[in-house]
């Protein structure tokens, strides 16, 4: 299977921007599904974006859409998640997920692969 490192976290201002990255090593990234969580302290993981094999099937929370843009590029083994616009409420870590099916998933528990995590702290 893949395994998965985030890069890209940092501390932004209210409005501004980052984008994050997931390189993934192993076999067969092209075959996974490749997704965005995030966790704040106190509270559960939550989906924020999520990206099928074939790229052409996207999902977003509500709380990010129009803001966040999840792509992949499968000659890199890489993932990104570009984040505009960013709020305080964003403030959380970030992980990068990978599950082996055609499909996203809202639901942390059916996600099979998690990187570290990377630290977004966005300031009012």
């Amino acid at each position: 299977q893949v395994q998965l490192v985030e890069s890209g976290g940092g501390l932004v201002q209210a409005g501004g921007s980052l984008t994050l990255s997931c390189a993934a090593s192993g076999r067969a990234f092209s075959s996974y599904t490749m997704g965005w969580f995030r966790q704040a302290p106190g509270k559960e993981r939550e989906f924020v974006a999520g990206i099928s094999w074939s790229t052409d099937n996207t999902h977003y929370a509500d709380s990010v859409k129009g803001r966040f843009t999840i792509s992949r590029d499968n000659a890199k083994n890489t993932v990104y998640l570009l984040m505009n616009s960013l709020k305080p409420e964003d403030t959380a870590v970030y992980y990068c997920a990978a599950r082996p099916f055609n499909s996203v998933s809202l639901s942390y528990k059916s996600w099979d692969v998690w990187g570290q995590g990377t630290q977004v702290t966005v300031s009012s």
